[in-house]
């Protein structure tokens, strides 16, 4: 068979924890729904907003590991968008096949 292979589309899926999630995700949403729950029994509150603050760490945590469409999560395409336009340096540096290089020397 001419040594081609082909790789099916949802191969790096199955290597996720229940096809969704990866080991990360999972404790960054574990750690978030803990403190919220040492919160809520730490601290009493009647008010939404005090209930809201006290949640927070749920919620931020779940939106984190949300699986998104052509991305693997929020998290993932904060850190994708984070280093494209702060880490690396975008300055390419192109050599080419070219005989002359760009130089007309």
């Amino acid at each position: 068979m001419n040594g081609r292979y082909l790789i099916p589309a949802n191969s790096k899926k199955s290597e996720m924890i229940l096809g969704l999630f990866t080991p990360l995700d999972l404790i960054l949403f574990s750690s978030g729904v803990g403190l919220t729950l040492i919160m809520m029994f730490a601290i009493h509150t009647d008010s939404i907003v005090g209930m809201l603050l006290i949640l927070l760490p749920a919620m931020v945590a779940a939106f984190l590991v949300f699986p998104v469409p052509h991305y693997h999560n929020v998290l993932q395409l904060i850190t994708n968008i984070y280093t494209f336009y702060f880490v690396r340096q975008r300055t390419y540096k192109w050599r080419g096949w070219c005989y002359k290089n760009g130089n007309n020397k």
